[in-house]
């Protein structure tokens, strides 16, 4: 999930947003106004019911970051390097650059989340009832009460044990300690996450269709959201599994061709398309990657204004790269290239370019290496 701005940085790990939040963010706004505070405490004025629910919305997406650097935090701790967090519509994500070492960072790394949330909620929900013992009432009360309540429901549903949930995360961990096979453990844990899926889908559809409200289709939304999380890790799994050991260097093509960003649209397709046996173009400027221009990001510039557009206009800003060394496993390279809208991956040494890596370069490599297997098998 990209962020559509960036927010700052917290602990040392890069914070940024997708515009998708501002559509959560809105929603549970709006529920809080206009529903249920008018409902709970009613005649209060409009603008007292707009800032509780605008204080509810803010606090409750903090707690959703700190949820996500205590993730961050952890996995550095456990040696894992950290990409980013960015918030999104269904809550939030840490960016880690390949995987936990052990079940016990596992087990670690994914702990750490549930648990802040679920000591915001008892913290939240320790201040409500305290105001509710002192005869305080009104918005005040709501807001501490459902903070509480909204926190503890989200460390709760965090610990289902399915994937990417961090319940997924926890079950993993164990099936892992207890088999030695992390791929295998991957599998069950997605599996999981497939059946709760469709579990959330057939109770949201269900509740949707007996007149319960569109929280259903909600529920619904977020089950086929897991759904398609869960096939990604598992597909990622076992092609993670058949590429164990294999190093960027030996799937990467070396030395690729590549352009200045002040080459136009028009010269690229006269002088480069036909010439250059590849649908990706890295630029640089003194050896150095500053952009990747696409072929489909090529085919969206209007043939009239080719001539007058740069390929630096068109390509992949410096910032969204996905970089990666020679010696880096290959397998710590494929979460960021399933990231990346490219699909590419460009390799420095130095911060010099010495190669690229596109999805047929691995979908080349998961060949070898499962031909690799028949043979060594027999089959």
């Amino acid at each position: 999930m990209r962020a559509s701005f960036r927010l700052g940085r917290i602990a040392g790990v890069p914070v940024g947003v997708n515009w998708s939040v501002l559509v959560i963010f809105a929603l549970i706004w709006w529920g809080l106004s206009a529903n249920l505070f008018p409902e709970s405490y009613p005649d209060r004025s409009v603008v007292a019911y707009l800032l509780a629910g605008l204080t509810a919305a803010v606090v409750f997406f903090l707690g959703l970051l700190a949820h996500e650097v205590s993730h961050a935090v952890v996995a550095k701790r456990n040696g894992l390097g950290v990409q980013g967090i960015t918030l999104w519509l269904f809550g939030g994500v840490a960016e880690l650059r390949g995987e936990a070492r052990s079940p016990g960072a596992e087990l670690r790394i994914s702990g750490i989340g549930p648990l802040v949330s679920l000591i915001i909620g008892v913290f939240f929900g320790a201040i409500a009832t305290l105001l509710a013992l002192a005869g305080v009432e009104g918005l005040l009360l709501g807001v501490m009460a459902w903070l509480g309540g909204i926190n503890l429901l989200l460390a709760v549903f965090n610990i289902l044990p399915a994937a990417p949930l961090d319940g997924g995360r926890l079950l993993r961990a164990a099936v892992w300690k207890a088999t030695g096979d992390r791929t295998r453990a991957t599998v069950v844990a997605a599996r999981a996450g497939w059946i709760l899926g469709l579990a959330l889908i057939g109770f949201g559809l269900w509740r949707f269709l007996t007149g319960t409200g569109v929280g259903g289709l909600w529920l619904a939304l977020i089950g086929w959201f897991l759904i398609g999380a869960a096939t990604m890790e598992e597909r990622q799994a076992r092609v993670g599994d058949a590429l164990r050991g294999i190093r960027v260097a030996d799937v990467m093509t070396p030395q690729p061709q590549t352009a200045s960003g002040e080459l136009t649209v028009a010269d690229f397709v006269d002088n480069y398309l036909f010439a250059y046996r590849h649908t990706a173009l890295p630029l640089t400027e003194d050896g150095r990657p500053v952009g990747l221009v696409t072929l489909d990001r090529v085919r969206g510039v209007p043939s009239g204004e080719r001539g007058s557009t740069t390929l630096a206009a068109v390509a992949c800003r410096a910032d969204d790269l996905v970089l990666a060394s020679p010696d880096e496993p290959l397998t710590d390279l494929l979460p960021r290239l399933s990231d990346c809208a490219d699909g590419r991956a460009l390799v420095v040494t130095d911060g010099r370019l010495v190669g690229i890596v596109s999805p047929s370069d691995i979908s080349r490599a998961v060949q070898r290496s499962s031909m690799r297997d028949q043979l060594a098998t027999g089959r």
